[in-house]
C-alpha cells in the first residue's frame, strides 16, 4: 500500500510543537510494509484540508490523519473528511454513553460540545481512545482507506496499537513481523555496502538499512499468514545478516545502548559509576533514564574543572600538569577514582574537547578520551570525532563509552 500522512493543526505550522506523530507513524507503517510517500501538514482550515484530502485521495491507497478530533470549534478533521468522502456523521450511542460515564468517573461536568466526539462517519470502524476522550476511526471509500487518529502523541500511539494496526492486518490478509538490529560503529553506507547483494536478493524476508542519529539500524521484515510462520522466515535471515555485521550489532529489538548496558550489568550482577568532564553528566542521565537503573548504577561525578578532578576523584596534580585534563592518563585516573569513590565494579570516564575552540594545550575540537576501569585493569580509548557541534561530540562520546562497556561485558 502507498500512504500519505496528513497532520492537522495550526500549532504545527507555527512551530509551537514538533510533529512526533509523523515520525512514529512513518516507522510503524514501514514495519507493516506500507510505503509512506508523502507528509502533509495543514492548519485548522477547512478549505486547505479539503484541498489536501483531494490531492491525497488521487495518489495513495491509505490516508492517515492526526489531530482535529477533539470537541472544540477548531477540531474540524472529522467533519471535513466526512464531507469530502460523502460519509455523513452519525452519533454513536455507545460512544455517548462512554463519554458521559468517563466524565462522571472523573467528577467533571461534560459540556455539550464533547458530544461531537461521539459523532463519526457512517459505517466506520471505531477506534476507542484509552488515553483521552476523542475516538478515532477508519473507513474505505472508492478504494482509499482513511484512518483518523488523535494528535496528542500518547493517544495516537496507543490507538495505533489497539485500533489501527489490527485494521491494517485485516486488510493485508496476513501479518507482517519485523526485527530491528541496532548498530553502532558503522554508518548506513558501510552497512549497505557489506550487505548489498543480500539486500538486493531478499524479498520475503526483506532487509533495509536506516540511518539514525549517531548510529544505524537494519530492519528485517517478513510477511506470512501467522506470526509463527513469519518468525520462522525471519530467524535464518537475521542469522545470515548477523554473520556479516554482527560485530557492530549491539542488540536486536532494543531501544538504545544504555538499555543494553543496563541489561548486561544486571545479568552479571555488576554495578557501574561514571566520571564525566565534556559530557557534563550525559552518561549518568542516560543510565538513569533506563527503568531499574538503581540496581546497576551507583552514581557519577561531573568534574568539569581540573581542581574537581583532583579534589574529588583523586587525579594526581602532577598527572594533570604533565598531560593536561584531556589525555589518556587523566581519563584512566578519573575512571579509577570514581570507581574507588563509589565502590562500583566498573567505572566509565570521559574527558575531551567539545568545542567550539581547541583547549589550551592544542587538543582539537572532537578529541575525546574514554576509559573503563574494572577489577582486571583500566582500558583507554582515544576518539577523534572531528569539528562537529558540541551536542554531536557529546552524544558520540557517550555512545562510544556505552559501546566500550557493552563489548567488554559481552566478552566476559
Amino acid at each position: 500500500m502507498r500512504a500519505e500522512l496528513i497532520a492537522v493543526g495550526t500549532e504545527l505550522l507555527l512551530g509551537n510543537i514538533v510533529n512526533t506523530d509523523a515520525q512514529f507513524l512513518s516507522e510503524a507503517l514501514a514495519e507493516q510494509g506500507v510505503d509512506v510517500l508523502y507528509h502533509t501538514v495543514v492548519g485548522d482550515n477547512p478549505a486547505r484540508l479539503r484541498e489536501a484530502l483531494a490531492i491525497a485521495r488521487g495518489r495513495v491507497d491509505l490516508i492517515v490523519t492526526t489531530g482535529g478530533l477533539g470537541p472544540t470549534y477548531d477540531d474540524l478533521t472529522k467533519e471535513v473528511i466526512a464531507e469530502t468522502f460523502g460519509r455523513p456523521l452519525v452519533r454513536h450511542e455507545e460512544l455517548e454513553a462512554w463519554l458521559r460515564e468517563l466524565f462522571a468517573s472523573r467528577g467533571r461536568t461534560m459540556t455539550e460540545n464533547n458530544l461531537r466526539q461521539a459523532c463519526l462517519p457512517e459505517g466506520c470502524t471505531v477506534f476507542p481512545n484509552h488515553n483521552g476522550t476523542a475516538p478515532g476511526c477508519a473507513f474505505c471509500a472508492d478504494g482509499v482507506h482513511v484512518l483518523m487518529l488523535p494528535g496528542p502523541p500518547h493517544e495516537c500511539r496507543l490507538m495505533w496499537d489497539t485500533g489501527a494496526l489490527p485494521y491494517l492486518h485485516a486488510l493485508t490478509g496476513g501479518i507482517i513481523v519485523s526485527h530491528t538490529l541496532r548498530i553502532y560503529g558503522k554508518g548506513e553506507s558501510e552497512i549497505e555496502s557489506l550487505l548489498h547483494e543480500r539486500i538486493a536478493a531478499m524479498k520475503n524476508p526483506s532487509v533495509a538499512p536506516y540511518a539514525k542519529a549517531d548510529e544505524c539500524m537494519l530492519r528485517v521484515t517478513a510477511k506470512a499468514a501467522t506470526r509463527e510462520e513469519a518468525e520462522a522466515l525471519l530467524a535464518p535471515a537475521v542469522e545470515e545478516v548477523m554473520g556479516v555485521v554482527g560485530e557492530w550489532v549491539y542488540g536486536v529489538d532494543v531501544p538504545d545502548l544504555e538499555t543494553v548496558c543496563s541489561m548486561r550489568l544486571r545479568e552479571r550482577g555488576l554495578t557501574l559509576a561514571a566520571a564525566e568532564s565534556c559530557t557534563g553528566g550525559l552518561l549518568a542521565k542516560r543510565m538513569t533514564d533506563v527503568p531499574g537503573a538503581s540496581a546497576v548504577f551507583r552514581g557519577g561525578v561531573v568534574s568539569y574543572w581540573s581542581a574537581v578532578k583532583e579534589a574529588v576523584l583523586g587525579v594526581p596534580h602532577a598527572l594533570l600538569d604533565a598531560h593536561g585534563a584531556v589525555s589518556a592518563p587523566v581519563a584512566a585516573a578519573m575512571a579509577e577514582g570514581v570507581r574507588a569513590l563509589t565502590g562500583a565494579d566498573l567505572a566509565l570516564s570521559v574527558t575531551g574537547v567539545a568545542g567550539p575552540d581547541s583547549d589550551e594545550r592544542g587538543n582539537p575540537v572532537g578529541r575525546v578520551f574514554i576509559a573503563l576501569a574494572g577489577p582486571d585493569g583500566t582500558q583507554v580509548k582515544e576518539c577523534n570525532f572531528g569539528p562537529r557541534t558540541r551536542a554531536h561530540i557529546r552524544a558520540q562520546a557517550a555512545n562510544t563509552a556505552f559501546d566500550l562497556l557493552r563489548r567488554t561485558l559481552e566478552r566476559g
